[in-house]
């Protein structure tokens, strides 16, 4: 099981109130609720191996480079010396390392790789998986790496991870018209507003995948654009040829990257926590009370079967 982290405390942060409080009176809403996501994810699908994926780099270079327009709308702060600072809510920003802090101290492997986003070190972890996966994201860009034959699947939280979407091949198909790697063909086309994606002008969501359905993928789009037999309209030869230097670039930093230099980590859930007296001090320092305990609770019961 690999955690899209920052996806995951996001939405805790959103979907608890913060009104959660630690002893001093900071908020910890984001900390107690991944913590509770986390529970209920081991409770529910007991996996043996679980990695909280982090972000090292939320906006590489290398990408921005390609498409300067990645994810720069969520820009807080550029500096010329170091990486983009991401907007993120005043009172959140303090939960990070608490976070990160409890996850070591429990024992529960936790990976992020200079240059590189969560998402890239979640294709990598997928790719060297010699069994099934399962990906735990609010993010659609990961559906990239969903694949039946590998059993590879994405479970995306509708509401907390109590109730999660679980997406398959079949159910790609049947929302966009397209599975696996195909749908980050189908975000190259389209774009993607959320992360700064331009796509191609006039080549909305049904076009692009009417297009991918009727060529294959987009190497096959783009050469239907340079064969004068193929089905393609005026308008679509002409907008795909605009776009063509978007589309040079665009899926080098639409697709997740699969050779992330992994450090050397172990993978497999503790059945008791790694450092208990670190951890004892986090939980009195931070008032985790019941999240810790349940956390606790759910992976000494998963050692135990």
């Amino acid at each position: 099981m690999l955690l899209d982290t920052a996806s995951l405390y996001f939405r805790a942060y959103f979907g608890v109130p913060e009104s959660v409080r630690a002893p001093d009176g900071t908020p910890v809403n984001a900390v107690r609720g991944l913590l509770d996501f986390i529970a209920r994810l081991v409770e529910d699908h007991s996996p043996d191996d679980l990695v909280a994926c982090m972000d090292a780099d939320w906006r590489p270079r290398w990408r921005v480079e390609l498409i300067p327009s990645y994810k720069a709308h969520r820009v807080a702060e550029e500096t010329a010396a170091g990486p983009d600072v991401e907007q993120v809510p005043d009172t959140l920003s303090p939960q990070v390392p608490v976070i990160e802090a409890v996850l070591d101290a429990v024992g529960i492997a936790r990976v992020g790789v200079l240059d590189y986003e969560a998402d890239d070190v979640i294709g990598t972890f997928t790719a060297q998986a010699t069994g099934p996966v399962d990906i735990v994201t609010g993010d659609r860009d990961l559906y990239q790496l969903v694949d039946d034959a590998r059993g590879v699947r994405v479970l995306y939280p509708v509401k907390g991870v109590g109730t999660l979407q679980v997406t398959d091949e079949a159910a790609l198909r049947a929302k966009y018209g397209v599975a696996g790697r195909g749908y980050a063909d189908l975000a190259v086309l389209r774009g993607d507003p959320s992360d700064g994606l331009p796509g191609v002008a006039g080549i909305g969501e049904k076009t692009a995948a009417k297009l991918l359905a009727d060529y294959g993928d987009l190497a096959g789009v783009l050469a239907a654009v340079d064969d004068p037999g193929s089905r393609l309209t005026a308008a679509q030869r002409r907008r795909l040829t605009e776009g063509r230097p978007y589309l040079a670039v665009a899926p080098k930093v639409v697709r997740v990257a699969a050779d992330v230099p992994l450090p050397p980590v172990s993978t497999a859930l503790p059945g008791e926590p790694r450092d208990p007296a670190a951890l004892e001090a986090l939980a009195n320092r931070w008032g985790l009370g019941g999240s810790l305990q349940r956390l606790l609770a759910a992976l000494s019961l998963r050692a135990a079967r």
